[in-house]
């Protein structure tokens, strides 16, 4: 049998000779083909996948919550779920030019096809398909992905339409269709000049990696049908890989044990980093050890979704304090407190919750970057926004003189943090300068009109207009107006628990301290102004750390 259709060549062995080269586009350029249509994936992308390939199939697959991911993690990732989803529109651009929709449905979503008898035959050269029905019709689950392109690039996947799951397993879906990156592939090596048969014994080389990339059900067929239409056009004999031999009665098997470092086509193959396990930290990344954080995990929101009965987010107040009580030696004057074990508790606790809220007195003189730098959160090892807290500055008065050297923005650019959302005052508004600023670094302004008995917002509304925004968790951490308003008798209801750092120091006098209006009894005496319960002093560094609630 011809070998170029089959897998062994006249002679029951393996050809030897050599093809136009290794690389696929090498030879598209020696036969005249245009190298743009060859395929673009290689064995690379089996052997180094993305990290956490299979849970981020599992996760595109579901779309239980928002995913937001970074272009090139998008790009990497989707192939992996393109046997699932099928775009069904382009819904365009918005306005501003920077946002780009696009809708997708399940593929069992499609109508069941059954081929009818006045249906055009197939052509010439192509086999009768063996499966004549196709299954459809099934599930109704959809999804949009929404692309940013402004002060950060970025794309959001959510689920849209009533669906809430699919009506299936991920593994059905791979079983009836494979992922463009495998077939591209098998393609790739095919066009190689290899066997589809060698092909495929490579490709199961590592299961457990084919397996993720959704290829457990990849058959030889699969591999001979990817490079169907090559093969029509390229009468060579084909070979085996290097290392590996046609045995009759077990097709292809390995002839010799492989060196430490891989080697497909006889090249050492160089790992892309954009497909590597390894990732390069940042200098400025903190690392806060896992036996420190259960004594924080009672005083801290739910990890699972949530909402709580009174359709207010879970608050917590966190601050550093020196010993008498103050959080910074002079107002305005950004003070260090605590130690670097505490920094790297803070930073931990703003991965847990969605929202880091100051006033504008912190965001000016500050001008913090209200980011996370903790280990494993998006833009310090892990993929796109994951674990970063949406900044929240309360700006009554449009104070906040943002712009594009502020760090909260130079954060959002470097994909590291998210874009600010401002809170402010009617009769208050931002010029249309750094209004355009806000939204193009993806940030926004909420316009509140309920106000306390002080004229000041509400820390109610303030926090309910949050929820209605997607926050279910705010973690408070200044300035000493904020943290003093919170703590006082009619706001403390609002708060959850109250974590606070204290250090051993003593600021002086004239330092801004944390120090709410005591309360009075019936006969005008002075009382306690507030008591927390379930209290836990932990020891960290030279720091401690109590942890309360509030009833």
């Amino acid at each position: 049998m011809s070998s170029g259709h089959g897998d062994v060549p006249d002679n029951g062995q393996p050809s030897t000779n050599p093809v136009a080269s290794d690389t696929p586009n090498a030879n598209a350029a020696a036969t005249g083909q245009d190298p743009s249509s060859m395929p673009t994936r290689t064995m690379r992308d089996l052997l180094n996948p993305p990290r956490d390939l299979a849970f981020m199939r599992q996760r595109l697959f579901e779309v239980r919550d928002k995913i937001e991911l970074h272009v090139n993690e998008f790009e990497r990732y989707w192939p992996y779920v393109d046997n699932v989803w099928v775009r069904q529109h382009k819904a365009g651009t918005d306005k501003s030019g920077r946002v780009i929709t696009d809708y997708y449905a399940c593929r069992l979503q499609r109508p069941t096809y059954t081929p009818k008898p006045t249906d055009a035959s197939r052509r010439e050269g192509q086999p009768t398909r063996k499966k004549q029905i196709r299954e459809g019709g099934t599930c109704q689950m959809r999804l949009k992905t929404v692309r940013y392109d402004g002060g950060y690039t970025g794309y959001t996947v959510v689920r849209v339409g009533d669906a809430t799951e699919h009506t299936h397993d991920l593994d059905h879906i791979d079983k009836i269709k494979r992922t463009s990156i495998l077939m591209e592939v098998a393609r790739s090596e095919v066009m190689k000049g290899y066997m589809p048969a060698s092909v495929f014994t490579v490709m199961n080389e590592d299961a457990a990696k084919l397996a993720a990339a959704g290829g457990l059900h990849l058959n030889r067929n699969d591999v001979r049908n990817a490079s169907q239409h090559w093969r029509q056009q390229h009468k060579e004999e084909l070979r085996v890989h290097e290392g590996y031999k046609y045995d009759h009665g077990n097709g292809i098997v390995r002839h010799e044990v492989p060196a430490a470092s891989s080697h497909i086509d006889g090249t050492i193959q160089m790992i892309d980093p954009a497909l590597s396990d390894s990732y390069l930290l940042p200098p400025d990344v903190l690392r806060f050890p896992h036996p420190f954080r259960p004594f924080l995990e009672p005083y801290l929101p739910p990890q699972t979704p949530f909402m709580n009965p009174n359709g207010l987010p879970h608050v917590t107040l966190t601050y550093a304090t020196s010993m008498d009580s103050c959080l910074s030696l002079a107002p305005g004057m950004q003070t260090v407190i605590s130690g670097p074990e505490s920094k790297a508790m803070t930073h931990y606790l703003r991965s847990r919750h969605d929202a880091i809220l100051v006033g504008v007195g912190t965001a000016t003189s500050d001008d913090p970057a209200l980011n996370c730098r903790l280990e494993g959160v998006g833009g310090y090892g892990g993929l796109g926004w994951d674990g970063q807290p949406r900044p929240v500055i309360i700006d009554p008065g449009a104070r906040w003189l943002i712009t594009p050297q502020s760090k909260v923005l130079r954060t959002v650019q470097n994909g590291k943090g998210r874009g600010p959302w401002v809170i402010m005052a009617p009769g208050f508004a931002m010029d249309s300068m750094r209004l355009e600023l806000l939204k193009y670094y993806g940030g926004m302004y909420l316009g509140l009109t309920e106000f306390d008995k002080r004229w000041r917002l509400r820390w109610e509304a303030i926090f309910k207009a949050l929820v209605a925004e997607g926050i279910r968790s705010v973690m408070i951490e200044g300035g000493g107006m904020v943290i003093n308003d919170l703590l006082q008798p009619e706001n403390t209801n609002l708060i959850n628990s109250v974590i606070v750092t204290v250090a051993p120091t003593y600021l002086g006098k004239g330092g801004v301290g944390v120090s709410p209006m005591p309360m009075h009894d019936p006969a005008g005496r002075p009382q306690p102004a507030v008591r927390f319960r379930d209290v836990k002093w932990q020891p960290l560094g030279e720091d401690v750390v109590m942890c309360g609630k509030l009833p």
